[in-house]
């Protein structure tokens, strides 16, 4: 059943590109006009990573496996390694929901892209900085003219607000773009001062043999994570509003599952994609997973519920990004973030997905997995 429906979150991917002019085309196996995707076949969510065989959307896998989504059919896909791909797709209609950076969101929304989003996966900043061992840094101010490694030059409009927050003049900064996934990689071996990095990525890194120290967004930042965004007319249309709420609830659920039992969560992901278990085993694939939770939990008691926006983040974001002219727009926080989609998504059967995580047979090599290591070593290699 894994790999039925690994074959089928796959197909469209071989004639969705992105020209080098940015624009998103269809190739002759077959156009799209707008809203194609929105209208007819399965619910596509399109990945900002150009591949989905990562742990980060582990929430969808479990949903698939215990039928979260109802007959919703889903298609989970990587789109090009172009980093603002995700939300170009959704604004022609070749994908229903996209999951940008806030700084990718606010290049949509500056190029005029009609998005609205709708579920902050992330409480918490999920971004972080790595450095070589001995090099890492508390302050930010202590990059200022050095060289920044990122995996694609989209990610700039990631990290220029982050320093900008920090006092640091982001022209200051001399980027790198060392390409997806090699940049931490050249960084181990002496390139640049330091790298963006990212929750879950810590642990994938250091699985890997990658070994760093970082600068924690999630000690450090105000700023918001990546959110889901879809397009303003399917949240202003009644039938694609329900399909919306029933669609994230499956993701509530997942998530919900995922903090309940991290180390089912992360085997899930591990049966989808063998290549994301060889690469990191047992250990580190879980240790990585609940760096993802704890970013996605946030302090959950001051929570509406899973996917709630926190607007102040926000606000704080697009005014950080209008002083440094990221972007020309005004922004109306009110108008392009809505949190109506949180109530009906959190409103799900909590006794069947305790059932659910506490009923999962897990593997010999999870089952062996050391919880309280992890937890004892979540924030060893960060900067304080």
């Amino acid at each position: 059943m894994a790999n039925s429906r690994r074959m089928s979150s796959l197909t469209r991917r071989y004639f969705l590109q992105v020209t080098g002019a940015g624009a998103v085309t269809a190739t002759a196996i077959g156009g799209f006009s707008r809203n194609a995707a929105a209208q007819r076949g399965p619910f596509v969510w399109i990945s900002p990573r150009g591949t989905v065989e990562v742990l980060d959307d582990y929430p969808y896998w479990v949903a698939q496996e215990f039928g979260y989504f109802g007959d919703i059919e889903t298609e989970l896909q990587p789109g090009p390694s172009d980093g603002t791909a995700t939300v170009k797709f959704v604004d022609v209609g070749q994908a229903d929901m996209g999951f940008p950076s806030p700084g990718v969101f606010s290049f949509a929304l500056e190029n005029g892209m009609d998005l609205v989003s709708v579920w902050n996966m992330g409480a918490v900043d999920v971004f972080d900085f790595a450095f070589r061992p001995g090099e890492g840094v508390k302050d930010l101010k202590e990059l200022e003219g050095k060289t920044v490694l990122l995996g694609s030059a989209a990610w700039q409009a990631i990290t220029d607000p982050m320093f900008a927050a920090a006092g640091v003049d982001p022209k200051s900064i001399n980027y790198l773009e060392a390409g997806w996934p090699q940049w931490g990689t050249f960084l181990a071996q002496g390139e640049g001062d330091a790298a963006l990095a990212w929750e879950g990525l810590r642990a994938d890194w250091q699985g890997k043999g990658l070994e760093f120290e970082y600068w924690l967004g999630v000690d450090h930042s105000n700023f918001p994570a990546n959110s889901f965004v879809v397009r303003r007319e399917d949240v202003a249309d009644p039938e694609r509003h329900k399909l919306l709420e029933d669609y994230l609830r499956a993701w509530a659920m997942g998530l919900e599952f995922g903090h309940l039992n991290p180390r089912a969560a992360t085997n899930l992901v591990f049966e989808q994609f063998p290549i994301v278990k060889s690469n990191l085993g047992a250990e580190s694939g879980t240790e990585s997973m609940m760096q993802l939770a704890n970013v996605f939990r946030g302090n959950f008691d001051s929570r509406p519920g899973w996917g709630a926006h926190e607007l102040s983040r926000w606000e704080l974001f697009f005014s950080t990004l209008k002083d440094i002219g990221q972007v020309t727009v005004d922004v109306d926080i009110n108008s392009v973030i809505t949190n109506e989609f949180v109530g009906p998504a959190n409103d799900f059967d909590r006794a069947k997905v305790e059932a659910d995580a506490a009923g999962y047979k897990l593997p010999e090599d999870m089952e062996a997995v050391d919880m309280a290591a992890i937890q004892e070593r979540f924030f060893a290699n960060a900067v304080r």
